[in-house]
């Protein structure tokens, strides 16, 4: 991979991650359109790199919230904030048991070309249609209950499932947060801080791969990996506050006529 089409990935990452349209459904679309030829492995672990990127970007936009968190939660300290951190890694059960128990299943619908993408991104056009119509539209962005452990823990279950590429992690767990009844601004910020822990987890994971030799070293090469990772960092910066202010207006229903739009394309050109 050149740094030309690196440069190009980690733009699509930087703006897929936040917006509702899938990151990992768009790189693969990417890869396809540039004629990038990465192996299951290979392409998991561009798109790690990647996320690894926005989850830098989410802290730098959010570090307002996120550094009275860790402040908090590190200190022991009973109030809100490490309530909030004790429901983030309760949204966080779902995902690490796919992480664990079903690796290499999820590793094999990367690299497949775009039918497995096109039936999840008409999976993400359903969803957010189904939150605007039974939950923005129902009331105010700023009007609805926190985030609870029960609401934590279904939204981390719809985490969990939108590793498929094609299903939009933010959009699935935005729209099962407005479902639920949650504020608008507050699942928003939810679903930015909740992603934190599992793509962290899983850079350490593949770092010691590497180290201990049972990971070959990337086929993409240490360049295109450093310029992916810095367009998708500023990027990401950029699309993380755009994406906060579209929830609170509650124009979430147009992702969903473009994700219905690209996933038919995908199935018709699969």
């Amino acid at each position: 991979m050149d740094t030309i089409t690196a440069f190009l990935l980690g733009l699509v990452q930087g703006l897929a991650e936040y917006l509702p349209i899938s990151s990992s459904g768009h790189l693969e679309i990417s890869r396809q359109i540039l004629g990038v030829d990465l192996g299951g492995a290979e392409s998991l672990q561009f798109d790690v790199t990647l996320h690894v990127a926005t989850v830098l970007s989410t802290i730098v936009i959010l570090w307002h919230e996120f550094k009275p968190l860790c402040t908090s939660f590190f200190t022991l300290k009973k109030d809100e904030n490490t309530s909030t951190v004790c429901k983030i890694l309760v949204s966080c059960i779902p995902v690490g048991i796919v992480g664990v128990m079903f690796k290499d299943q999820v590793e094999e619908f990367f690299g497949q070309g775009l039918n497995v993408v096109g039936w999840c991104l008409l999976a993400t056009a359903a969803l957010l249609a189904f939150s605007y119509f039974f939950g923005t539209r129902v009331r105010p962005a700023n009007q609805g209950r926190q985030v609870g452990y029960l609401d934590a823990f279904i939204i981390g279950i719809a985490q969990a499932v939108a590793v498929l590429p094609g299903l939009s992690r933010s959009g699935s767990t935005i729209a099962t947060g407005l479902i639920l009844g949650n504020r608008a601004d507050k699942v928003a910020q939810f679903s930015f801080l909740m992603v934190i822990i599992p793509i962290l987890g899983e850079a350490l994971l593949h770092i010691k791969d590497l180290l201990s030799g049972e990971t070959q070293e990337a086929a993409v090469g240490l360049l295109p990996l450093a310029v992916g990772f810095i367009t998708a960092f500023i990027v990401g910066c950029i699309a993380c506050k755009w994406m906060l202010s579209i929830v609170k207006k509650g124009k979430l229903i147009w992702f969903a006529v473009y994700c219905l739009a690209i996933g038919l394309i995908c199935l018709i050109m699969r």
